[in-house]
């Protein structure tokens, strides 16, 4: 429930539209409903401005079902957005919600019930190499879900510089900039460099032996001389659309 679903939802308890016994009972699920085995937060929407996301992994198929199935009934207007899952946990939640599109490459899964864009500019994620698009993917997804305008640049890394170079116009034309990165992870600084706005950095565990899982690419981006350059954790392509999100809202 955010700020839109409770105007609507007073209105019609002002206007006689919803009886005082329904809202009563609509109300019974805040702030958060307790599934026994979780606890949605209905209320994050309203708190925060975006509801809470489905982490899939590591939870059954029939427990996302039914976290899912839970935030269906609240009957808000927000987006729902499931990460980390799988063509299995895709086929159950699918049965419920027939809206539900899975995006392969970064398991995501999204059901949009609203297409309001609350987004002021462009979100613009950029990769270094192709190997980096399935984290990107999963930033373009949670960003799109939370209401913002999105568009991808990818294998645009540092080995053949005049790839990024040609969409200089693009990066200007972006509010934030989400850059994925593996190997030595240097894209962020250059990206940067050329910019005047946010620039989110994303670690990826591409790379071969010596770039340690991300761990080489998170330590180079954390030591970017860039200073418009903040960083998530290795491969956390939907932190990085979050906070990409939140910082086009303000």
């Amino acid at each position: 429930m955010d700020e839109r679903d409770v105007r609507k939802f007073l209105n019609e308890v002002k206007s006689g539209k919803l009886t005082l016994e329904a809202a009563v009972e609509r109300l019974r699920g805040l702030p958060y409903e307790d599934l026994g085995f979780a606890k949605i937060d209905h209320h994050r929407a309203l708190r925060q401005g975006y509801p809470e996301v489905i982490f899939a992994r590591g939870k059954t198929a029939k427990q996302v079902s039914e976290i899912t199935r839970g935030m269906l009934r609240a009957k808000a207007s927000h987006n729902i957005l499931i990460t980390r899952a799988d063509k299995k946990i895709f086929a159950s939640v699918k049965k419920i919600a027939r809206a539900a599109k899975f995006h392969a490459l970064s398991g995501a899964i999204a059901i949009q019930r609203s297409r309001v864009i609350s987004g002021k500019g462009l979100i613009l994620v950029v990769t270094a190499g192709t190997s980096d698009i399935p984290v990107a993917e999963e930033a373009v997804v949670t960003a799109e879900t939370m209401g913002n305008r999105v568009e991808a640049v990818y294998d645009v890394g540092v080995a053949g510089l005049h790839r990024l170079l040609e969409h200089r116009k693009k990066l200007a034309e972006a509010r934030v900039i989400v850059c994925v990165a593996g190997m030595e992870g240097a894209l962020p600084s250059v990206v940067a460099g050329l910019v005047a706005v946010p620039v989110i950095a994303v670690p990826t565990s591409t790379g071969y032996g010596s770039s340690f899982g991300g761990l080489t690419a998170l330590l180079g981006m954390l030591n970017s001389c860039a200073s418009n350059v903040s960083v998530v954790n290795i491969d956390n392509g939907f932190g990085a659309g979050c906070v990409a999100s939140v910082i086009n809202r303000l």
